[in-house]
């Protein structure tokens, strides 16, 4: 029994013994789980954590995309609004206030890329359709109308009724060119060198005090030379100058008493004859040269004595350009060998040499007498003042038409 006890004491204590070392075996395998379980737990948790970092790390990158894609969004929307087409409307209207049809309205756009053109219909209204959003133009034009404009801005998708655009009349420009047969007037200006006279008798009729005379033509020359060779008081001045040479026996080869006087009158009054009608008639129309002087009247004094003493060797052109006189020249050649066929000469060349001369001198001095004395003896109503110009034969009218 005592054996038996010892075994049951003893194995109650190795029991117990396994009991307390079970117990700390699982205490020691739950601690080990616990840690295994905490351990394999840890990265879960850190996964989440860095999940939840992740997503709150992305969403301002999210944010960032969404906010980037409603800008792209209203950007879009915005492109797609200003891209919008919009519409014009208008009527186009006369000056009674009558709607006018067929007229032509041109649509410009901002960038003048390319232009639209419509008519207006029978109610005079026109509309263009599809006209970008910006800045245009409308251009109207009709026949027998000015052009009118009209300037608008189209936002996107706008329609705009444009106010009525009245058509104003045109104004015509019209330029009238008064012609003038020169030949009228030249004769209308021999006419009025006609009444040019020294002291108010003295004939003076080849001086032009008109700058832009008109050029003379053959038969005006001819009676120019015609009327200042037959004037009366070129005749007297003849009749006086063949007494004085009959009082003084000059050319006694001619004799006295009535046939002497005839002879003398009848050379005296053949050599400016032959002299007008050869340097004013017959040569100024074989070189269409005009055989007035044209008196200058203003200038230094200097150059009025050049220009008048030169008027010997050089005169105007009926082309009215100034040139070589020899018309002049060749007269006073041509009437110095005419004269020496009735005049007594021993030496007949030199004396047409001499003579020739002489006149050409005479000439020069003529021209320097009208420009600085005669013009203020010369007595005529119709005296043109040289500083004043004639007027333009252009006159310009402007007035408007109704078609």
């Amino acid at each position: 029994m005592g054996g038996h006890k010892a075994i049951l004491v003893g194995s109650g204590k190795f029991w117990k013994a396994n009991t307390l070392l079970g117990l700390g075996f699982a205490l020691v395998l739950l601690i080990c789980c616990t840690r295994a379980s905490a351990q394999t737990g840890g990265p879960t948790e850190r996964g989440l954590l860095a999940g939840e970092t992740s997503a709150e790390g992305s969403s301002p990158s999210g944010s960032d995309g969404s906010g980037q894609s409603t800008q792209d969004q209203g950007t879009h929307v915005q492109s797609t609004q200003a891209a919008r087409p919009g519409i014009v409307i208008g009527t186009i209207l006369d000056q009674s206030g009558a709607v006018s049809v067929g007229t032509v309205i041109r649509l410009t756009p901002e960038d003048k890329s390319a232009y639209r053109e419509v008519t207006s219909g029978n109610n005079g209204q026109f509309s263009f359709s599809n006209v970008p959003a910006g800045h245009f133009q409308l251009s109207v034009s009709s026949t027998g109308f000015g052009n009118e404009v009209y300037s608008g801005d189209l936002a996107p998708g706008q329609t705009i009724i444009a106010p009525p655009i009245v058509l104003s009349v045109a104004t015509v420009v019209t330029q009238v060119k008064v012609t003038v047969d020169p030949v009228e007037v030249a004769t209308e200006e021999v006419k009025e060198q006609e009444h040019q006279r020294v002291l108010g008798f003295i004939p003076n009729f080849y001086v032009s005090y008109s700058p832009n005379a008109a050029p003379l033509t053959t038969k005006l020359k001819y009676h120019l030379a015609w009327k200042s060779t037959t004037d009366v008081v070129t005749i007297g001045g003849v009749a006086f100058l063949a007494g004085l040479q009959q009082a003084g026996d000059q050319y006694s080869e001619f004799g006295q008493g009535a046939t002497g006087y005839a002879r003398r009158f009848g050379a005296d009054y053949g050599d400016p004859f032959a002299s007008t009608f050869l340097s004013g008639a017959v040569f100024p129309s074989l070189f269409k040269q005009d055989p007035r002087y044209f008196f200058r009247g203003t200038g230094s004094t200097k150059r009025r004595f050049l220009y008048a003493i030169s008027n010997s060797v050089w005169c105007k052109g009926d082309n009215g350009r100034w040139q070589v006189n020899y018309s002049n020249m060749a007269g006073v050649v041509s009437g110095a060998a005419i004269a020496s066929t009735y005049y007594p000469s021993t030496n007949q060349g030199m004396n047409i040499l001499t003579n020739s001369l002489i006149r050409m001198g005479e000439s020069s001095l003529t021209g320097v007498i009208q420009e600085f004395i005669l013009h203020k003896l010369t007595k005529t109503g119709h005296r043109q003042d040289p500083s004043v110009k004639p007027p333009s034969n252009t006159v310009s009218a402007s007035g408007s038409s109704q078609p």
